[in-house]
């Protein structure tokens, strides 16, 4: 296959997904595909400039607000029709956050006809949205920790929600912007700081107890992972550095509770309308009862990521994990071209 992996971008994941897409670049090369590395924030990546584009890692805190500004998307449409990706079988996309993870990028591929991994533009816009998505997880009876969205008066936060609390951009992932609320004298900071990230933000229960995670790869829910962090979240740091989370595959649980928790992941992945891949988020509290944090559409495939920890679990190699999510994405792109054209467009 003729694959180009889209990394880096623009947002506060920027770090993340640089290092996502190195992963990947490397794990499809091994397989025997020919890879394109493409930034949108930058372009085609030439040969010359790989290795120096790749090296960088990721840092103790997302980059600087400042420095993202700076940064100008090329007109993506006239990128994929650089030379270099002349008959392209497949985008692999490997960006984190806003423009690869809501379903803007999902939009110019959909039009431009291009098979790409993951979900589509309804999925992708509606999981980035944790307030939709929370939405969702309540019709389709998922439990998931009660939410207000801001500006919300502290009355309300303390009898609805109450402390402590769980502040968050509501389209951001990496937990950038995100802090866990003690007392009602933080709150308004803590709403301060998430509004630097994004337009809306989430206020949230915060459940205390064991963090567990469910890859999903097609529609099967890969082993339950359980993140034990340094501190009271699974914050950027924790998740990216070396040492700061320990991370169990598969989780210490009943095969009972176990199921539950798949059955729980699928459902989620399906109230969203996700397809290709995901991994979904849930706390176990101190009764035993699982809720629903989040579902990522694009989850992180870096050396300390959580989806190819499950996947190698299950056993299966990275390599093979990123081949197959490219295959899932051809025969989609395939099935839904075959739809419209069954339908006369």
């Amino acid at each position: 296959m003729k694959i180009a992996v889209l990394f880096g971008g623009m947002s506060a994941e920027r770090d993340v997904s640089i290092a996502s897409g190195a992963q990947v670049i490397h794990a499809l090369r091994s397989r025997g595909h020919t890879v394109i590395p493409v930034d949108p924030a930058t372009g085609v990546v030439k040969p010359e400039d790989e290795a120096e584009t790749l090296r960088a890692g990721v840092g103790v805190k997302p980059p600087e607000h400042e420095v993202l500004e700076q940064m100008r998307a090329t007109d993506v449409a006239a990128m994929l029709r650089a030379p270099e990706l002349d008959g392209l079988d497949v985008v692999f996309i490997a960006l984190h956050g806003s423009f690869g993870e809501d379903g803007t990028l999902q939009a110019i591929l959909d039009a431009a006809e291009i098979a790409y991994t993951g979900s589509g533009l309804l999925g992708s816009a509606m999981a980035m949205d944790k307030d939709i998505s929370k939405r969702l997880f309540v019709q389709a009876g998922i439990p998931t920790p009660a939410w207000l969205m801001a500006p919300a008066d502290a009355a309300e936060v303390a009898a609805q929600i109450g402390y402590p609390a769980v502040v968050k951009p509501s389209k951001q992932g990496s937990t950038v912007g995100l802090t866990v609320v003690k007392e009602q004298a933080q709150l308004q900071a803590a709403i301060i700081e998430a509004y630097r990230f994004d337009d809306e933000v989430l206020i949230e229960t915060f459940v205390p107890g064991r963090e567990l995670t469910v890859p999903v790869l097609g529609e099967t829910a890969l082993p339950v992972g359980e993140i034990i962090p340094r501190s009271d979240i699974f914050d950027y740091e924790s998740k990216y550095q070396p040492g700061g989370a320990q991370e169990i595959f598969p989780a210490d649980l009943p095969a009972e509770e176990s199921d539950q928790l798949k059955q729980l992941a699928l459902a989620a992945h399906r109230a969203l309308k996700l397809r290709g891949f995901s991994r979904v988020d849930f706390r176990r509290d101190e009764q035993g009862n699982f809720w629903c944090l989040e579902a990522n559409t694009l989850p992180g495939m870096t050396a300390a990521s959580l989806f190819p920890k499950g996947a190698a679990a299950a056993g299966i190699p990275f390599p093979e994990v990123c081949e197959r999510i490219c295959t899932l994405a051809i025969q989609e792109h395939r099935s839904r071209r075959r739809v419209f054209t069954q339908s006369g467009f």
